[in-house]
């Protein structure tokens, strides 16, 4: 599993920095314009200097509207501004053909301008508060507009997490869903270490924290600690071995 982590600053990106041996993807965000919130394409200019080169930088494009010229613009500016991975929140989306233009338009968009970027089609596991697209027909919009990923996140930051809305085993469905169209799988959605073993078995290839890695869990107030993100790396490691080890022992 590779993780990504959400830093919302300059500053905050200097501590990942830090534990880049830690992660593997750095996410620029907003967390105060929602759960994938778009940051200034300054902050992501100036995220990707301060990061690694060999860690790849993703920027969100918000939690848009079906407006897809709207979206393609945003994305446009986002991967222009220096990230690799564009992630796109099918927020005012009801139906898949929505989703599926809106997602079109981002990866006509992206990779006119850069071909090896990576688009990431971003749903809610907590769709059924918010109204837009089912999470489980996230994979096939993905697939159906060219994008390279399928993400799963929650919309509603109320304290409520990812498997309280899509429970394990639909997690694993949605898992299953992307692998067999040839995408990437992230699940977030205040993902806490001791989700990591459910995570590790349902064979997510991302996982995406920012709370987790913050000060007393608090992705608003709390600011990214390198100790923290390494020991959540170091935990979500255990649990890929372990799992790994059993899949062995099975067979």
């Amino acid at each position: 599993m590779l993780l990504l982590v959400s830093p919302d600053s300059v500053e905050e990106a200097l501590d990942c920095a830090k534990a880049a041996e830690h992660l593997d993807i750095v996410d620029v965000k907003k967390p105060d314009e929602g759960s994938l919130g778009a940051n200034y394409p300054w902050v992501i200019r100036a995220i990707r200097e301060a990061v690694p080169a060999d860690r790849p930088v993703s920027a969100t494009v918000g939690d848009v509207p079906y407006k897809p010229g709207t979206v393609a613009q945003a994305a446009l500016g986002a991967v222009v501004s220096g990230a690799s991975y564009i992630k796109v929140g099918l927020y005012g989306c009801t139906t898949p053909e929505q989703a599926v233009e809106v997602m079109r338009g981002v990866v006509r968009a992206v990779k006119d301008h850069r071909p090896d970027a990576f688009v990431v089609a971003s749903g809610y596991a907590d769709a059924h508060r918010i109204g837009c697209v089912n999470p489980l027909a996230l994979p096939d919009i993905a697939r159906r507009s060219g994008s390279d990923g399928a993400m799963l996140d929650t919309a509603v930051k109320d304290g409520s997490r990812l498997f309280d809305h899509t429970p394990p085993e639909v997690c694993a469905r949605f898992v299953e869903l992307a692998h067999e169209a040839g995408l990437l799988a992230a699940l977030a959605g205040s993902v806490k270490a001791a989700d990591l073993g459910e995570l590790a078995r349902v064979g997510t290839d991302i996982v995406g924290v920012r709370g987790a890695v913050c000060e007393g869990g608090d992705r608003n107030a709390g600011r990214i600690r390198p100790s923290l993100v390494a020991a959540f790396r170091a935990e979500m490691d255990r649990h890929v071995q372990a799992h790994a080890a059993a899949v062995a022992a099975a067979n």
